[in-house]
């Protein structure tokens, strides 16, 4: 018999955090999240509980642990779409589909309570956050960005009645035989010229952030507003994301582009890979994750994409070839292998069109499948 039971106390938070890390135990593919980052979801003073609600369930089955869901009301999604939707996220469970009708069972009547109408996911609090369900590529090893999940996963969620409301797909790209055509690199130049255009500099990341991060959190939220899953940042959003940024961002694998008034109309930020370097020690912090954390940031062989935001204003003169010329040099770092994209809307042709230039493959997708309950 399957019991659900709503979390509450410290070892059903114990359990509910480290339930995925034993269900993917060994599983070459899977990257945790940071341990204590999912330790603050149930702090007082978490970054999102100005604008969220939420609950969380654990399934047991013999008094063992054997799947967790979360739910979320994204208060201030649900104002901006004018919709009343819960928001499922951190759906983990072995294959039974009894243990997947009760966790689903369990949010859908929480979200009937607090007056919603609708499911969907696996969307977080917000986008920055781990969004979409694999349902491709699941021999690939997750970016750091990105939840691992296994291929019944889909099964147990379609059985529950959820349909598909978006796909997102991932690349990895490479430089090509050869490099990149030279006409982009004309091409940003003439764009540079006739646009007055020019790249942001900084001494280093402190200067860097003090400098732009005001002009790209403006640009994000102009160039993310009618993206799929977005949320305009909050003050608390931005104080996270710039104390995450001053750990691992490298200002090799930054572009910002400007315009004649200093302001930021296009940036494209990547991280050094560190999903392998959380692996061993299942997102813990210890003194030997740190090490490997610090190597991988100061000689990646693989970089994440973070951001990507273009001024809707600029974004048919061609800018987007002025991130592929930017691209390009980062990737001809000598010690680079490769980029991973991360998560592209399949509809989002202006940035799925970037990769065109690269030796890029489509390897991975995720898909966030919605639900009426009313």
């Amino acid at each position: 018999m399957v019991e659900i039971k709503e979390v509450k106390s410290r070892s059903q938070i114990r359990d509910f955090i480290n339930f995925p890390l034993d269900l993917y135990k060994g599983n070459p593919c899977f990257v945790p999240p940071l341990y204590g980052d999912e330790k603050k979801m149930f702090g007082k003073k978490f970054v999102y509980s100005d604008t969220c609600e939420s609950v969380f369930f654990n399934a047991y089955k013999d008094g063992r642990i054997c799947g967790r869901i979360q739910g979320i009301i994204q208060r201030a999604a649900n104002e901006k779409n004018n919709e009343k939707r819960v928001r499922f996220t951190r759906f983990d469970s072995v294959d039974d589909d009894e243990v997947a009708e009760k966790l689903f069972g369990a949010v859908e009547e929480w979200a009937i309570a607090k007056g919603m109408d609708t499911v969907v996911g696996p969307l977080g609090y917000s986008d920055l956050e781990r969004e979409g369900l694999l349902i491709e590529g699941f021999d690939k090893v997750s970016t750091f960005e990105e939840q691992y999940n296994a291929e019944y996963y889909a099964r147990l969620i379609e059985n529950r009645g959820y349909e598909k409301e978006v796909d997102w797909v991932e690349s990895m790209i490479r430089l090509p035989e050869g490099g990149i055509d030279e006409r982009v690199f004309r091409l940003e130049e003439m764009l540079f010229k006739r646009f007055r255009l020019h790249f942001g500099t900084a001494k280093n990341t402190g200067e860097f952030l003090d400098k732009y991060a005001d002009g790209f959190f403006e640009l994000l939220d102009k160039s993310y507003e009618n993206i799929y899953g977005t949320v305009p940042f909050t003050d608390a959003m931005k104080k996270m994301m710039i104390d995450n940024f001053r750990l691992i961002i490298d200002l090799r694998y930054v572009a910002v582009i400007l315009n004649e008034e200093e302001k930021v109309i296009a940036l494209g930020i990547c991280f050094p890979a560190i999903g392998g370097a959380v692996q061993k020690s299942g997102g813990r912090l210890t003194p030997a994750t740190v090490l490997r954390i610090l190597k991988a940031v100061k000689k990646p062989k693989v970089i994440d994409f973070g951001l990507v935001g273009i001024d809707p204003k600029y974004m048919n003169f061609g800018i987007g070839e002025a991130i592929v010329a930017e691209v390009a040099r980062m990737l001809e770092d000598s010690g680079i292998d490769h980029a991973e994209t991360n998560l592209n809307l399949e509809d989002n042709e202006a940035i799925r069109s970037i990769w065109k230039y690269f030796d890029s493959e489509e390897h991975k997708r995720r898909r966030c499948y919605v639900k009426k309950l009313i």
